[in-house]
């Protein structure tokens, strides 16, 4: 119809343009309706996909490394990846296994101060939250947003957007992979949300989900977590990864970003490997 041929017109048109700034301009809301186009469910989407143009432009995939297929199970309640006829811990087993005295008294503190049930109600919507999450941001990913997606108003796709505008346009240019198992022969394996080029660097990166804003002293883990892929991904691919990012939003939509490069990324993959040691 003409609309559609309207749309593909216009999306051709911001395509061919090479600037993203000159694309952000084209595509805002007040220059958008000098086009005359009915407004409508489908010219909304249309719309959406234009402010999505400028961090299509910049990146791009590069399928450059081959990760391998795995399955997921549990032994003993720890969970455990299955891959390459061998069984290998995650990470997050082993992180969660060799916590200090300290963490661990914590965690148990704040169960006894807000209740077993109100505790558990908590981990389960994060955990569902994260997973909603992660899902539109690997979508987005995959440029495989569509219009159900995009008009969804849930929390998590709010959240999954100030990642995506705030910690991943124009910063993320290459992407190796999403969702992408990765191991550490015969130590552990996990799976990274995604590896790339970030800001000019060999990254691995992580989207994390928060109830409140985090501290850089409360979030050893994540920084841990960030040196077990990377060193994982340097032993079996022979790659340059010299930086870890850390992209998160709290349900009141606070996005943060953390970063660790060069020496203090070796620091915590060698105290990664101690942790090892010790599960």
């Amino acid at each position: 119809d003409n609309f559609g041929r309207d749309a593909r017109s216009i999306m051709n048109t911001l395509g061919n343009i090479k600037d993203p700034e000159q694309v952000e301009i084209a595509s805002k809301d007040e220059n958008v309706e000098k086009l005359n186009i009915p407004v409508s469910k489908q010219a909304k989407y249309w719309f959406k996909l234009f402010l999505n143009r400028p961090i299509n432009i910049l990146m791009k995939w590069n399928t450059k490394f081959s990760y391998p297929k795995s399955t997921r199970s549990l032994i003993k309640g720890s969970r455990h990846y299955s891959l390459n006829g061998s069984s290998l811990p995650s990470v997050t087993t082993i992180l969660s296994a060799t916590k200090s005295e300290e963490d661990k008294a914590a965690l148990l503190a704040w169960k006894h101060r807000v209740g077993n049930v109100v505790a558990d109600r908590i981990k389960k919507e994060a955990s569902a939250r994260g997973t909603s999450m992660h899902s539109y941001i690997e979508k987005f990913l995959y440029g495989k947003l569509n219009q159900e997606l995009l008009e969804d108003e849930n929390k998590s796709r709010k959240m999954a957007e100030e990642i995506i505008d705030k910690g991943l346009k124009n910063k993320l240019l290459e992407i190796w992979g999403s969702e992408s198992t990765i191991y550490y022969p015969g130590k552990y394996a996990g799976t990274a949300d995604c590896i790339g080029v970030y800001e000019g660097k060999e990254t691995i990166l992580d989207f994390k989900q928060s109830n409140k804003p985090k501290k850089e002293d409360y979030i050893e883990d994540y920084f841990l977590q960030i040196g077990a892929y990377s060193l994982a991904h340097n032993t079996v691919y022979n790659s340059n990864i010299t930086q870890g990012v850390i992209l998160l939003c709290t349900v009141d939509r606070l996005f943060q970003n953390f970063k660790i490069e060069g020496n203090e990324l070796i620091n915590f993959q060698n105290k990664f490997l101690e942790r090892v040691e010790k599960f």
